[in-house]
């Protein structure tokens, strides 16, 4: 009797402690709200971009060949050096040609003396037919042996000029500042020069110092950028001053800042591309022509954009969101439209969020919508815990 009152005394102490611990169980064992770190957009002035791929190509480029023929005495350059406008390049040898140059002088002086004589017979000429001495057809013939001679000292004098020029011509100097090329003849060859289509190429020579940067766009950024473009918009039009930045392929950013001076006159067919240019300065020979870069190009009129960054994107199928938290501390999702990347990690928001809402940039996998979470804005101290 007594166990059995023992053993019911203690069921129930058993039942009292169990409704305890539920009761603080469900009082104090709820989770607190996540903590999550908020920010609103930043806002900035920016302009859209389009970016296209080409090559760089030199200013000036100069085909380096004889206008005389000749054996190639010498080269005066290195292979791949630096030249400027007027320096040496080529010797011919210059021997034929001195010959020719001193015989053509010795031609003008004896065009010259029959020249003084059909002169001086002609003044007699015209004495003794007014005598009556000589006939009028003798006074005609020494007019026109006086005519000839004259001609023959101009025929004589040209001959000299041109000897002269091709004297000049076994010299080859270097029309433009740039860089050579490697030498294609070398000294004892025969070189054919003149203004045929089988000339010698000897060298070439491509400017360095500006350099242009060619690429080629679609048809509708052509219209886009032309429409853009009547309407004042400062975008890559005809218009000089547009500003365009590139950068190398081993390069992260568009650090190279260049203007647009040439968009071409016709639409190819077969790609349904135009040809741009734009114009670089390159002081350190960095640029070469040939190289692949990119290029950027402003797409629009400057306008007031919002930015986040682009690690507090999330994805839905084909839709972009951002989440953000109400003035409740509750989480809500929000469609966006997005734009560029800009500085490396901020991503242009053009729909969808405003300027005061505060979107969630760090917790994101905390966050759910509906839920209320604990706010903490971008670069606030934390509070620091209660010392006991």
């Amino acid at each position: 009797m007594r166990a059995a009152g023992l053993a019911a005394a203690l069921a129930l102490a058993a039942s009292v402690a169990g409704c305890g611990d539920a009761s603080q169980q469900t009082a104090g064992g709820a989770p607190p709200p996540p903590a999550v770190t908020v920010a609103k957009p930043t806002q900035r002035t920016l302009s859209d971009y389009d970016e296209y791929v080409g090559r760089f190509t030199a200013v000036d480029s100069v085909e380096i060949r004889a206008r005389v023929s000749g054996y190639l005495d010498s080269v005066d350059f290195k292979d791949g050096q630096m030249v400027k406008q007027g320096d040496l390049l080529f010797t011919i040898d210059k021997r034929p040609f001195q010959t020719a140059v001193d015989q053509s002088r010795a031609n003008l002086q004896l065009a010259q003396s029959n020249l003084t004589y059909t002169e001086a017979d002609l003044k007699r000429a015209q004495q003794l037919v007014t005598e009556k001495t000589i006939t009028e057809q003798v006074f005609e013939q020494r007019s026109q042996a006086y005519r000839n001679a004259q001609a023959s000292v101009a025929a004589a004098t040209a001959a000299v000029r041109q000897a002269e020029l091709d004297l000049q011509f076994t010299e080859l100097h270097a029309p433009i500042d740039g860089r050579i090329g490697d030498r294609r003849v070398s000294p004892g060859n025969l070189v054919t020069g003149g203004t045929s289509g089988n000339t010698t190429l000897l060298a070439t020579i491509v400017s360095q110092d500006p350099i242009h940067f060619e690429f080629t766009f679609d048809e509708a950024s052509y219209l886009r950028y032309e429409r853009m473009a009547k309407e004042g918009a400062d975008v890559a039009s005809r218009g000089p001053g547009v500003d365009v930045s590139l950068k190398l392929i081993d390069e992260k950013d568009f650090a190279h800042q260049g203007r647009m001076d040439f968009v071409d006159n016709v639409i190819d067919r077969s790609t349904g591309t135009i040809r741009g240019r734009a114009l670089f300065r390159n002081p350190n020979r960095v640029f070469t022509p040939g190289m692949f870069a990119r290029v950027r190009v402003p797409a629009s009129p400057p306008y007031n954009a919002l930015l986040v960054p682009d690690t507090a994107l999330g994805t839905e199928q084909a839709r972009r969101y951002v989440l953000v938290v109400g003035a409740d501390n509750s989480v809500a999702i929000k469609y966006v439209t997005v734009g560029q990347l800009v500085d490396g990690g901020l991503r242009v928001i053009k729909e969808g969020v405003s300027a005061d809402d505060r979107v969630i940039v760090d917790g994101i996998m905390r966050a759910r919508p509906g839920i209320k979470v604990t706010p903490q804005e971008q670069g606030a101290k934390k509070p620091e815990p209660e010392k006991k």
